[in-house]
């Protein structure tokens, strides 16, 4: 397998729409960008424990209530339970709903999908015109 360069990814634009479908995403998975990207981290790390996520956080604005938040929602699920005797903490991973969110958004940046703009069309705040004028000129962009 050959090995990725800065100019192979450059040619594929995966960051040229990146914040439109950030926004999106987190617009309609109730996520704010700090969680989205740091979904997005704990994702590539696979199995992680919670001194883990507290060092994925050092990048981010801070809150005490994201831990909770993220496992309430179900964001972040419990891989393997702790016993008390040989495994000493939990070992977590993030739910198949958010790895199915961040594989949307790749195949959103690849042009694979189109972003939808139902849930923006029918609300008449400012942000949610402007958002869709934003998705739509993704959409309509075949070169990303």
């Amino acid at each position: 397998m050959r090995k990725l360069t800065s100019s192979d990814l450059k040619q594929l634009n995966l960051l040229k729409h990146y914040r439109i479908i950030r926004k999106w995403a987190c617009m309609t998975s109730d996520l704010n960008d700090a969680d989205l990207e740091l979904l997005i981290y704990l994702e590539s790390v696979d199995l992680f424990t919670k001194d883990d996520f507290k060092k994925g956080t050092y990048s981010y604005s801070w809150d005490n209530r994201r831990w909770n938040r993220l496992l309430k929602q179900e964001w972040i699920t419990v891989w393997r339970k702790r016993n008390r005797t040989t495994q000493k903490y939990h070992i977590y991973k993030v739910s198949t709903k958010c790895k199915q969110l961040i594989s949307r958004m790749y195949r959103i940046m690849l042009g694979e999908e189109d972003m939808p703009t139902k849930k923006f069309e029918n609300n008449s705040r400012y942000s949610f015109t402007v958002m869709t004028t934003a998705i739509k000129n993704v959409n309509k962009d075949k070169t990303r």
